[in-house]
């Protein structure tokens, strides 16, 4: 007995120190609308201790737990929800070259859009670039039109200029073709077209046709920012999603973004704490021909922890897989400009390849899907690897599935996959109706069927080169069912209410890479939430596309504050280089 006693002594002597810090509280959030993320629970505060959420409750009850050390922040009645996970964003990409991006994300008239354009060109010096990178239409302009090249060429003058629109096309200034030494002779790359005018010269229009390897082989040859400077672009693209009040992305990797190389940046501000988001991501093949060599080379360099890696200040950052591109041969991008893209015959050998190594090393993947027609072959391989090398549970899913079939449903679900969904409808959808029609657009992507099957799914933006990061854009559109140009295109009664809507870019996410204890405001899940301008759940429609974050909660920290927050949150980062847009625009514009 005495030893038992010992040993019980001992336990208790161990565990109480921990047990005793993690019963007062670091940080409440008091007098707020709390959205758990349990069904419709709603509660007035919120208790943090270290990184985990300790209680939520009353102010009275939650009060109980401050001591003399505890940070006490006032919501004023505001709404307070978990952090945003946004499933499908190139982050690690887009923050290299964010500070070198002129953003029309949100801009309402071509007018001030084309005067931002002149104005950054006046700016811009020697050896650089306008650029403006996606994120944008011309259906959110008030003109309801594109930019010509003649105005393009008017507002930019001497200064090299690209704009990117969707995954259809971009534009070159007189300038831009000249230092690429685009001429008459220059040949149009495999999918793609170089526009000339009656003289045989390139008049400035790229054109995928369908395939966007002309815009991103283009946007590529761009000048880079200094190291210096691409460390403090990637902080202020964090932040700026802080803004938004996301928390964690899962990143999805992108062309010419190659591992390991361009992930230095990233990898050296996990090593100082300074990620912002919490940010699994996936390894994207990048040469056609080569795919099988990459990922047999990566899973050779790379464990996958599928407990979790957590970085300094145990913020998520690690390879979580492999996509969204597995092998070039599968890639169906959504141009809706040209028709759907056949795949060729020996696709299935290559992806087969690719995905039974993926499988025997236990790495989890996910695979770029539009078209049903793609998914439909894509499925077919799925299903003969896992005959030959079972899948056993293996985290899987697909990405986009705007056409996706009821039948195809029922085989992913058959062999426990899941799908990321974005808004790409939001910045596409009038594109898609004038091809295949209305009908074909009212339930693109059927996500509330994919709910009713049990299927999880993840909500994302797919920003930055095509749709914009801002993610109450992509809850505007899956509530409402309109475009950021206004058009109804998915059927109302196909929307989601604003509570499932809110689970799928939050809990959705991690449902998706089955990470538990992330995702809800709840008693022992990480610290990760958000207080609002606005009240998400009783503002209009409309207003959803504007709402931002008064204070984002990082694993416990605070990451963002703006306005009567402000004061409890970090100062602002002065953003480098001095003629970088977002030092005069910022990014999304209100």
């Amino acid at each position: 007995m005495r030893t038992i006693s010992l040993v019980l002594s001992l336990v208790v002597l161990l565990w109480a120190p921990d047990s005793q810090a993690q019963t007062k509280a670091d940080l409440i959030i008091t007098n707020a609308k709390v959205t758990t993320g349990d069904g419709n629970v709603t509660t007035e505060a919120v208790a943090i201790a270290g990184s985990k959420i300790l209680q939520t409750g009353t102010n009275q009850q939650v009060l109980k737990l401050k001591t003399k050390q505890t940070k006490i922040i006032d919501a004023g009645g505001r709404r307070v929800i978990p952090g945003l996970f946004d499933s499908h964003l190139h982050v690690i990409r887009g923050g290299r070259f964010y500070n070198t991006e002129l953003r029309w994300d949100g801009v309402t008239s071509l007018q001030r859009a084309l005067e931002m354009l002149k104005e950054q060109a006046q700016r811009t010096p020697s050896g650089q670039w306008v650029r403006v990178v996606g994120g944008w239409n011309e259906y959110q302009f008030a003109e309801k039109r594109l930019p010509t090249l003649a105005e393009i060429n008017a507002a930019t003058g001497d200064v090299p200029t690209f704009i990117l629109y969707l995954y259809g096309k971009a534009w070159l200034n007189k300038a831009g073709l000249q230092l690429l030494n685009i001429n008459g002779d220059t040949p149009n790359p495999a999918g793609g077209l170089i526009e000339k005018d009656n003289e045989g010269n390139p008049t400035g229009l790229l054109v995928a046709e369908p395939n966007a390897f002309i815009l991103y082989s283009t946007l590529a040859k761009l000048p880079e920012l200094t190291t210096e400077e691409k460390i403090n672009s990637t902080l202020q693209y964090m932040t700026e999603l802080n803004r938004f009040g996301v928390t964690a992305v899962m990143d999805a990797g992108g062309g010419f973004q190659n591992f390991p190389d361009d992930y230095a940046i990233t990898d050296s501000l996990n090593k100082l704490g300074k990620i912002t988001v919490r940010l699994p991501y996936f390894l994207f093949a990048q040469k056609k021909g080569t795919e099988l060599n990459d990922y047999k080379r990566w899973t050779g360099m790379v464990e996958i922890d599928h407990h979790g890696h957590n970085g300094i200040n145990d913020v998520d950052y690690h390879v979580t897989g492999g996509g969204e591109n597995l092998v070039a041969d599968a890639a169906d991008f959504e141009n809706f400009l040209f028709p759907r893209p056949e795949l060729p015959p020996g696709m299935e050998a290559n992806l087969k390849s690719v995905i039974q190594l993926l499988v025997q090393k236990r790495w989890p993947f996910r695979l770029h899907a539009t078209y049903n027609e793609s998914i439909t072959r894509d499925l077919d391989v799925i299903e003969t690897v896992n005959k030959e090398t079972p899948l056993n549970g293996l985290v899987w899913f697909f990405d986009h599935a705007e056409t996706i079939s009821e039948a195809n449903l029922l085989r992913i679900k058959a062999l426990g996959g899941g799908i990321a969904i974005q808004h790409r409808m939001a910045y596409q959808g009038e594109s898609f109706i004038h091809r295949y029609g209305k009908k074909a657009a009212l339930a693109s992507p059927p996500v509330k069927r994919m709910l009713e099957l049990g299927l999880p799914v993840g909500l994302g933006t797919d920003g930055t080169r095509v749709a914009s990061y801002n993610p109450w854009v992509a809850l505007y559109w899956i509530t409402t069912g309109k475009t950021v140009g206004g058009t109804q295109v998915m059927a109302a009664e196909n929307a989601l209410d604003r509570q499932t809507a809110l689970k799928l870019l939050t809990a959705g996410g991690y449902e998706l890479i089955r990470e538990k204890g992330k995702g809800r405001i709840r008693a022992g899940y990480s610290a990760d939430l958000v207080i609002l301008d606005k009240d998400y759940f009783t503002v209009s429609d409309e207003e959803i596309k504007s709402i931002n974050a008064l204070l984002t909660i990082v694993d416990g920290k605070v990451v963002y504050g703006s306005k009567v927050l402000s004061p409890v949150a970090p100062v602002p980062l002065p953003v480098i280089p001095a003629w970088s847009p977002v030092k005069y625009y910022g990014g999304y514009q209100p």
